[in-house]
């Protein structure tokens, strides 16, 4: 498949997954996320049987991070990665942006309760308001089915410095249709319980089925490689969890001519 025909697959990739969830994505899944805000964390420590932690503390343990660089974390919710990386590395800069007020209102609380800084801004992430090549490191995690990807992924490479890196992470689609199977209906059988014991509001027991359609119609961990690689990055690696479900990449933004720093 040719350069073109690679980033037109992509591309029409979004186009149906947009259109499929168009209605969610548009007008409800703010309402969700405004509910679940108070215990997002929560609920995914017991989605997750207790192993939500040991999930960050693999993906953090994936990022190299030095003082006084410029972190961006997209789609950053509640701040955790943003909190972690700042107690790993407390010379950092760090921002996040979210399009929920309400998940970085969250974000804010925890990370003053530790006496940490962390910028925070409502923007939707398929245009990132930062001048290109600004920031050494993005991180991405838990969102990228909720978006249109090949759009966010190349903004995030816009807005990284040449040798910068992005760092991901996210619930996969299985390549193997056993562990597929036995995922989603595990997933199902979750979201009705966490449902249950946190009170979710309608729009959050409403969106449970959406949650595993988009899934299903989401990337396998060597898609993702492909469409990294597509959009520009080198030095793609990444690490699956669990058959596939659960997914850490990790990629390069190379110096070229356009991007190249100019002397003083």
């Amino acid at each position: 498949m040719a350069n073109g025909e690679r980033a037109a697959h992509f591309a029409s990739l979004d186009d149906r997954r947009e259109d499929q969830f168009r209605q969610v994505w548009s007008n409800e899944l703010n309402d969700v996320f405004a509910d679940v805000a108070k215990y997002y964390d929560r609920a995914n420590y017991v989605a997750s049987l207790g192993l939500w932690g040991w999930f960050r503390k693999n993906f953090i343990e994936m990022i190299n991070v030095k003082p006084d660089q410029q972190v961006l974390d997209v789609c950053a919710g509640t701040s955790a990665i943003g909190i972690a990386l700042l107690k790993k590395q407390p010379g950092l800069n760090v921002t996040a942006i979210d399009r929920s007020e309400a998940m970085l209102e969250v974000g804010q609380q925890n990370a003053r309760k530790l006496d940490l800084h962390i910028e925070s801004l409502v923007h939707d992430v398929h245009q990132l308001p930062f001048p290109d090549n600004h920031f050494d490191v993005v991180t991405l995690q838990f969102a990228s089915r909720h978006l249109r990807i090949y759009d966010v992924t190349r903004e995030i490479m816009r807005v990284l410095k040449p040798d910068g890196y992005f760092y991901h992470s996210d619930m996969l689609r299985p390549a193997n249709k056993i562990v597929s199977t036995l995922y989603y209906s595990y997933l199902r059988a979750c979201l009705n319980f966490t449902a249950l014991i946190f009170r979710s509001n309608t729009a959050a027991v409403n969106c449970r089925k959406y949650f595993i359609d988009a899934l299903q119609m989401f990337y396998s961990a060597d898609e993702f490689d492909q469409l990294l690689y597509e959009i520009g990055f080198v030095d793609v690696k990444h690490k699956t969890l669990f058959g596939g479900m659960l997914g850490f990449h990790k990629a390069k933004k190379i110096i070229t001519q356009e991007n190249k720093p100019k002397e003083n």
